[in-house]
Protein backbone atom coordinates (compact mmCIF):
# COMPACT_ATOMS: atom_id res chain seq x y z
CA UNK A 1 0.00 0.00 0.00
CA UNK A 2 1.39 3.40 -1.00
CA UNK A 3 1.87 5.99 1.75
CA UNK A 4 0.16 9.31 0.98
CA UNK A 5 2.51 12.26 1.27
CA UNK A 6 1.84 15.09 3.71
CA UNK A 7 4.03 17.50 1.75
CA UNK A 8 3.87 16.69 -1.98
CA UNK A 9 0.40 17.23 -3.52
CA UNK A 10 -1.01 14.40 -5.62
CA UNK A 11 -2.82 16.42 -8.29
CA UNK A 12 -4.32 13.28 -9.84
CA UNK A 13 -6.75 13.14 -6.89
CA UNK A 14 -8.37 16.36 -8.19
CA UNK A 15 -8.47 15.39 -11.88
CA UNK A 16 -11.99 15.60 -13.33
CA UNK A 17 -12.93 12.14 -14.62
CA UNK A 18 -16.25 12.99 -16.31
CA UNK A 19 -18.37 16.11 -16.78
CA UNK A 20 -20.66 15.40 -13.84
CA UNK A 21 -18.02 15.15 -11.15
CA UNK A 22 -19.23 17.96 -8.86
CA UNK A 23 -16.52 18.07 -6.21
CA UNK A 24 -13.67 17.93 -8.71
CA UNK A 25 -15.39 20.45 -10.99
CA UNK A 26 -15.74 22.81 -8.00
CA UNK A 27 -12.03 22.47 -7.22
CA UNK A 28 -11.13 22.91 -10.91
CA UNK A 29 -12.98 26.25 -11.04
CA UNK A 30 -11.47 27.36 -7.72
CA UNK A 31 -7.93 26.56 -8.93
CA UNK A 32 -8.63 28.21 -12.30
CA UNK A 33 -9.84 31.38 -10.59
CA UNK A 34 -6.75 31.51 -8.37
CA UNK A 35 -4.49 31.06 -11.42
CA UNK A 36 -6.35 33.67 -13.47
CA UNK A 37 -5.90 36.29 -10.73
CA UNK A 38 -2.13 36.14 -11.29
CA UNK A 39 -2.35 36.69 -15.07
CA UNK A 40 -2.04 40.11 -16.64
CA UNK A 41 -3.64 41.43 -19.79
CA UNK A 42 -6.98 42.35 -21.22
CA UNK A 43 -8.33 38.76 -21.06
CA UNK A 44 -7.93 38.55 -17.29
CA UNK A 45 -11.42 39.91 -16.41
CA UNK A 46 -13.06 37.62 -18.96
CA UNK A 47 -11.15 34.55 -17.78
CA UNK A 48 -11.77 35.39 -14.11
CA UNK A 49 -15.50 35.91 -14.74
CA UNK A 50 -15.71 32.55 -16.52
CA UNK A 51 -14.22 30.73 -13.52
CA UNK A 52 -16.43 32.64 -11.05
CA UNK A 53 -19.57 31.73 -13.03
CA UNK A 54 -18.76 28.01 -13.12
CA UNK A 55 -17.54 28.05 -9.52
CA UNK A 56 -20.95 29.39 -8.47
CA UNK A 57 -22.75 26.77 -10.55
CA UNK A 58 -20.77 23.92 -8.94
CA UNK A 59 -21.12 25.51 -5.48
CA UNK A 60 -24.90 25.35 -5.88
CA UNK A 61 -24.77 21.78 -7.18
CA UNK A 62 -22.52 20.61 -4.33
CA UNK A 63 -23.97 22.79 -1.57
CA UNK A 64 -20.42 23.63 -0.48
CA UNK A 65 -19.34 27.02 0.81
CA UNK A 66 -15.64 27.46 0.07
CA UNK A 67 -14.16 30.91 -0.52
CA UNK A 68 -12.52 31.46 -3.91
CA UNK A 69 -9.30 32.64 -2.22
CA UNK A 70 -9.12 29.89 0.41
CA UNK A 71 -5.56 28.54 0.85
CA UNK A 72 -6.10 24.90 -0.07
CA UNK A 73 -3.22 22.52 -0.73
CA UNK A 74 -3.26 20.30 -3.79
CA UNK A 75 -4.75 16.83 -3.85
CA UNK A 76 -7.86 17.67 -1.81
CA UNK A 77 -10.59 15.02 -1.98
CA UNK A 78 -14.24 15.88 -1.33
CA UNK A 79 -16.08 12.58 -2.00
CA UNK A 80 -19.45 13.99 -0.89
CA UNK A 81 -19.11 17.80 -0.85
CA UNK A 82 -22.65 18.50 0.38
CA UNK A 83 -22.71 21.08 3.18
CA UNK A 84 -18.97 21.63 3.52
CA UNK A 85 -18.18 25.07 4.98
CA UNK A 86 -14.60 26.35 4.96
CA UNK A 87 -13.72 29.74 6.45
CA UNK A 88 -11.77 31.96 4.01
CA UNK A 89 -8.76 32.04 6.37
CA UNK A 90 -8.70 28.32 7.21
CA UNK A 91 -5.61 26.57 5.81
CA UNK A 92 -5.79 23.08 4.33
CA UNK A 93 -2.61 21.14 3.63
CA UNK A 94 -1.95 18.84 0.67
CA UNK A 95 -3.72 15.52 0.10
CA UNK A 96 -6.48 16.01 2.69
CA UNK A 97 -9.80 14.15 2.65
CA UNK A 98 -12.94 15.98 3.79
CA UNK A 99 -16.36 14.33 3.91
CA UNK A 100 -19.85 15.91 3.88
CA UNK A 101 -21.20 18.44 6.41
CA UNK A 102 -17.72 19.41 7.70
CA UNK A 103 -17.15 22.91 9.06
CA UNK A 104 -13.76 24.58 9.39
CA UNK A 105 -14.42 27.87 11.13
CA UNK A 106 -13.99 30.26 14.03
CA UNK A 107 -15.57 30.19 17.46
CA UNK A 108 -13.52 27.71 19.45
CA UNK A 109 -11.45 28.18 22.59
CA UNK A 110 -8.42 29.34 20.61
CA UNK A 111 -8.93 32.52 18.56
CA UNK A 112 -8.33 32.28 14.82
CA UNK A 113 -9.04 29.74 12.08
CA UNK A 114 -8.10 26.06 11.80
CA UNK A 115 -4.95 24.87 10.08
CA UNK A 116 -4.91 21.32 8.74
CA UNK A 117 -1.58 19.67 8.03
CA UNK A 118 -0.93 17.33 5.13
CA UNK A 119 -2.95 14.14 4.59
CA UNK A 120 -5.58 14.85 7.25
CA UNK A 121 -8.78 12.81 7.03
CA UNK A 122 -11.89 14.57 8.37
CA UNK A 123 -15.00 12.45 8.91
CA UNK A 124 -18.57 13.38 8.04
CA UNK A 125 -20.14 16.10 10.16
CA UNK A 126 -16.95 17.04 12.00
CA UNK A 127 -16.48 20.61 13.20
CA UNK A 128 -12.98 22.04 13.60
CA UNK A 129 -13.34 25.39 15.32
CA UNK A 130 -10.93 28.14 16.32
CA UNK A 131 -7.22 28.51 15.74
CA UNK A 132 -6.40 24.85 16.24
CA UNK A 133 -3.67 23.03 14.36
CA UNK A 134 -4.25 19.48 13.15
CA UNK A 135 -0.96 17.69 12.51
CA UNK A 136 0.05 15.70 9.44
CA UNK A 137 -1.56 12.25 8.96
CA UNK A 138 -4.15 12.95 11.70
CA UNK A 139 -7.72 11.66 11.58
CA UNK A 140 -10.83 13.44 12.83
CA UNK A 141 -13.78 11.15 13.53
CA UNK A 142 -17.29 11.64 12.23
CA UNK A 143 -19.28 14.30 14.13
CA UNK A 144 -16.27 15.23 16.29
CA UNK A 145 -16.02 18.80 17.55
CA UNK A 146 -12.33 19.73 17.64
CA UNK A 147 -11.53 22.66 19.94
CA UNK A 148 -7.89 21.84 20.80
CA UNK A 149 -4.73 21.04 18.84
CA UNK A 150 -4.40 17.53 17.40
CA UNK A 151 -0.82 16.20 17.14
CA UNK A 152 0.66 14.50 14.11
CA UNK A 153 -0.67 10.98 13.52
CA UNK A 154 -3.36 11.24 16.23
CA UNK A 155 -7.04 10.41 16.00
CA UNK A 156 -9.62 12.74 17.57
CA UNK A 157 -13.21 11.64 18.27
CA UNK A 158 -16.18 12.79 20.29
CA UNK A 159 -17.84 16.00 21.46
CA UNK A 160 -15.68 17.77 22.46
CA UNK A 161 -13.00 15.79 20.67
CA UNK A 162 -10.54 13.78 22.69
CA UNK A 163 -7.45 12.02 21.42
CA UNK A 164 -7.45 8.25 21.18
CA UNK A 165 -4.94 5.81 19.75
CA UNK A 166 -2.25 7.44 17.70
CA UNK A 167 0.49 5.99 15.58
CA UNK A 168 3.56 8.16 15.12
CA UNK A 169 4.33 8.44 11.40
CA UNK A 170 6.90 5.86 10.30
CA UNK A 171 6.40 3.72 13.40
CA UNK A 172 4.57 0.45 13.98
CA UNK A 173 4.07 1.21 17.67
CA UNK A 174 0.87 2.66 19.00
CA UNK A 175 0.45 4.74 22.10
CA UNK A 176 -2.36 6.56 23.84
CA UNK A 177 -2.26 10.34 23.92
CA UNK A 178 -3.65 12.03 26.98
CA UNK A 179 -6.61 14.32 26.39
CA UNK A 180 -5.75 17.97 25.95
Amino acid sequence: MQEISATVPDWSRERVRKFYDPSRQLLRQLRGYQRSRTHKGWLRPLRTGWYVFWYRVWSIVTGAEIDLNAPIGGGLLLPHPNGIVIHPEAVIGPNCLIFQQVTLGTGGRIPGCPKLGGHVDVGAGAKILGGVTVGDHAKIGANAVVLDHVPEGATAVGVPARLVLARPVGSEQTKTWSAV
